[in-house]
């Protein structure tokens, strides 16, 4: 049996995934964060999946989030998208923390696996946090300053309020990137990496992600890019699969 337990952890509300006979066990531990505007809940299908697989899987909500407050208007959450972003980066260590002081969890087997702006949670995650030791990106991109600047023209373009000085955007894209895995290639450091994406995909843009994949293909293993012909800014089952299988074979 699989038990669906809502707690919090580090003061942040998740979803803990586990079989019920291994709750009490160190077991190796997978992350998944979800995308933009969602909520720990709208994965819980990759958290079945994987806690099927022997994992303990943790499912959190990032700032503004699920069951954290947020009174912001729609414009006010787009513009905390970086925000959240890095927030959420400092919060999935404060969760493998807390589950490693419980003697929960295997501390050489981490993994992190997002969607939308989970999958850039992910990318960005790996400059950070070296005890990561396998990933999966769902149509995320590893390239934040590329992506800052596309947000930027389009909010530009269609006459939207920056709340933001030019010096503070500025200031912004240059804290991007020490984010940014396209430009520190070498902090992946042989870690497995998994990337599905849709070539249709109209909110991150799919080639991101692929020229990413060749700029380190001839130089990293293990290492998979998965091209959806058809799909767009959404997950295919395929893509959840693939995402489970990633891990049980390498994590």
């Amino acid at each position: 049996m699989v038990l669906i337990i809502r707690e919090h952890i580090a003061n942040i509300p998740c979803l803990h995934v586990v079989k019920a006979d291994y709750k009490n066990d160190m077991l190796p531990l997978v992350m998944f964060i979800h995308g933009f505007t969602s909520a720990k809940e709208h994965n819980l299908h990759f958290g079945y999946l994987l806690a099927e697989a022997g994992y303990r899987v943790i499912l959190p909500d990032a700032l503004y989030h699920g069951e954290r407050p947020n009174e912001l208007t729609e414009q006010q959450l787009n513009f905390s998208f970086w925000n959240i972003v890095l927030q959420t980066i400092e919060e999935i260590k404060q969760i493998k923390d807390a589950l490693v002081q419980q003697n929960l969890v295997d501390e050489q087997r981490i993994g992190l696996a997002g969607t939308s702006m989970g999958g850039i949670v992910t990318f960005g995650a790996l400059t950070q946090h070296h005890w990561i030791k396998a990933a999966v990106s769902l149509m995320g991109s590893p390239c934040y300053q590329k992506f800052f600047d596309l947000q930027l023209e389009f909010a530009q373009k269609r006459g939207f309020h920056i709340p933001l000085s030019d010096v503070e955007l500025k200031k912004t894209r240059e804290t991007l990137a020490r984010y940014d895995l396209s430009l520190q290639p070498k902090k992946l450091n042989g870690r497995p990496l998994l990337l599905w994406h849709g070539k249709q995909d109209d909110v991150v843009p799919y080639e991101h992600t692929y020229q990413f994949y060749k700029q380190i293909q001839s130089s990293h293993e293990p290492l998979k890019f998965i091209s959806d012909e058809k799909a767009g800014h959404k997950v295919t089952r395929e893509a959840f699969l693939e995402t489970v299988q990633w891990f049980i074979r390498h994590l």
